[in-house]
């Protein structure tokens, strides 16, 4: 699933804001919000409960429509798109890894994971054929027709995965992906997130564990429907003056000089 370069940032958001109430009540979920995310980036999103980072998720997953501002994906402005087409991005080209999972309960494990491709349009045969194939990766295959009541949180988190990569996106958006596991099921998750960063893909995640920052190349935390720090824009250290040592040699050679020259 290798993924080519692109110049152009494949998000780009400026001063985007999203307002719940009315009058009184009015309260701002992203309170202008400025941000680029490069192709192949894995950002960590961090921040207390209510600062706006499932909010954000969901409108660069074109989830909620219902914002102030601008956002271009793939240098397009999104308000120039069309709903169907919006649909058809959402589809193939953003995978989305919900913090509860999102499984249909009366459908089996590979059934689930076929369905983004039902919709699609893809067959029904043909679906269940790659969907087959995603969970081999996963060391699910086992479990294809399984119910997800059958499976521990962990597997059921594998195939929230699978599914959300079966259309092969080069956007994946992972809303608290381990908030519901134990250490050693979270870090199978990041591991197999880190490897899908690896070849190219870029990867925007929401989390409340900072631990999890370490697998991601750039960390933001947010604050109040803002964004508070971003570790990407950090200023760079000043480069170290010489060390006066050397500063001391400089001097001792020029009083010499000095003394040669009046003699």
């Amino acid at each position: 699933m290798a993924i080519t370069t692109k110049k152009t940032p494949v998000i780009k958001l400026r001063d985007l804001k999203k307002r719940f109430g009315i009058g009184d009540a009015e309260a701002y979920a992203l309170d202008g919000v400025d941000l680029t995310i490069k192709n192949g980036e894995f950002v960590a999103i961090m921040g207390p409960s209510g600062c706006g980072k499932t909010t954000l998720l969901n409108i660069i997953g074109l989830l909620d429509r219902s914002y102030f501002g601008q956002y271009e994906l793939d240098g397009k402005p999104v308000d120039s798109i069309s709903r169907r087409k919006q649909a058809f991005i959402r589809s193939k080209q953003i995978g989305y890894i919900f913090q509860n999972f999102n499984l249909v309960p009366r459908l089996n494990i590979i059934e689930n994971v076929a369905l983004p491709l039902t919709y699609s349009g893809v067959t029904r045969v043909n679906s269940l054929i790659v969907a087959s194939d995603i969970l081999k990766l996963f060391h699910l295959n086992e479990r294809e027709y399984y119910m997800p009541h059958q499976l521990s949180g962990g597997q059921i988190q594998r195939v929230a995965i699978a599914r959300a990569l079966v259309n092969k996106p080069t956007i994946i958006l992972a809303d608290e992906p381990t908030g519901n596991l134990d250490s050693r099921s979270s870090h199978i998750i990041m591991e197999e997130l880190a490897a899908l960063h690896s070849v190219g893909n870029t990867i925007i995640m929401v989390t409340h564990n900072a631990n999890l920052t370490t697998y991601a190349s750039r960390v933001i935390t947010m604050l109040d429907g803002k964004i508070d720090t971003d570790s990407r824009e950090m200023p760079k250290p000043e480069k170290p003056k010489h060390k006066r040592p050397k500063a001391k040699k400089t001097k001792k050679k020029l009083t010499a000089k000095l003394k040669r020259k009046k003699k």
